[in-house]
């Protein structure tokens, strides 16, 4: 890469950065912290009963009448490879309205607990890491920095793929 290629990368990098910046919903899993774009999650309820669905990948937990709606509910545990954990009271679902295929999928998505909204600047937000092709982190807008904690902040649009997502969206008709 030339200098004028690099440097060109770094602005459009800082650029992507800044598009980013912005209110995040804070939560932890697993002693770790995380954060989800606030315009994309519409409501925290506790913990509710959650139907199991049979054949379904193991992230997903099972279903959830919402005032009349039927919606999936995913736990983010599992699906982050981290191990099971029984619920607790601060065990929450942050109920997130994605965006997949031009098509509006609301969707539940378990997590240890809720911690705080945030705005995190530019300045804050770092690229995510690189860790070669073998590791999909496309679902991870950037690391935020904010005092003396680390934030994984993730593009909730991102964190099923295709195949996962069709499966979700079957289940939220």
């Amino acid at each position: 890469m030339t200098t004028n290629q690099i440097a060109t990368a770094k602005v459009e990098s800082r650029s992507v950065i800044s598009d980013i910046a912005g209110k995040y919903l804070t939560f932890q899993l697993g002693g770790e912290i995380y954060g989800l774009e606030i315009l994309k999650v519409q409501e925290i309820i506790g913990m509710m009963k959650v139907t199991h669905l049979p054949r379904t990948p193991d992230f997903i937990r099972g279903v959830i009448n919402l005032r009349g709606k039927v919606i999936p509910v995913l736990d983010l545990r599992i699906k982050f490879g981290m191990q099971a954990k029984e619920d607790t009271d601060r065990t929450c679902i942050i109920v997130v309205q994605i965006m997949r295929n031009g098509q509006r999928v609301t969707m539940g998505t378990i997590v240890d607990e809720v911690s705080e909204v945030l705005d995190i600047g530019a300045e804050q937000i770092e690229p995510p890491p690189s860790f070669g092709a073998s590791v999909d982190t496309d679902f991870i807008f950037g690391v935020g920095k904010v005092g003396q904690k680390v934030i994984m902040l993730l593009d909730v649009d991102k964190v099923l793929c295709g195949r996962e997502m069709d499966v979700v969206k079957q289940i939220g008709k």
